[in-house]
């Protein structure tokens, strides 16, 4: 099964000041080499955005190109408002990036890997499944 992997677990990976022995890292590197990291156009572009040198931006962009975004459609944007709505009804606030990975995550019965804790309050009133990392240790 796939797994969108939330733009908070890529930077983990793509940080050069980081060590690259973060646990989070290695069950990233592990399901990529699985072929379960999904990658969605919102994503991609949160990745991407706020990199001031050209030749660093193209680096990342020709990395990322190895995973295809998952198309978004009209009924994906419509689930994801209905998921704000939702969301807000019960008291919780959240950005129009993390509805729409929550309806994609929902229409395609995929699980979210993030550390970003408001995906928690999400599952608490949204049909959508977190991923538990496998490896332990986790930092």
């Amino acid at each position: 099964m796939k797994i969108i992997v939330d733009s908070c677990i890529w930077s983990l990976a793509l940080r050069r000041n980081e060590a690259k022995s973060s646990s989070l890292v290695d069950e990233l590197s592990e399901l990529i080499a699985e072929v379960r990291v999904q990658l969605i156009g919102p994503i991609r572009q949160e990745l991407l955005s706020g990199i001031k040198a050209k030749t660093q931006f193209n680096k990342l962009k020709e990395h990322l190109g190895a995973f295809p975004d998952l198309p978004l459609l009209s009924r994906d944007f419509e689930r994801a408002a209905e998921f704000f709505n939702l969301a807000r009804s019960k008291g919780i606030q959240g950005s129009n990036t993390d509805f729409i990975i929550c309806s994609l995550a929902y229409s395609h019965k995929m699980s979210i890997f993030t550390t970003d804790k408001d995906f928690e309050l999400y599952a608490s009133v949204l049909p959508i499944k977190l991923y538990e990392p496998r490896l332990q240790n986790l930092k």
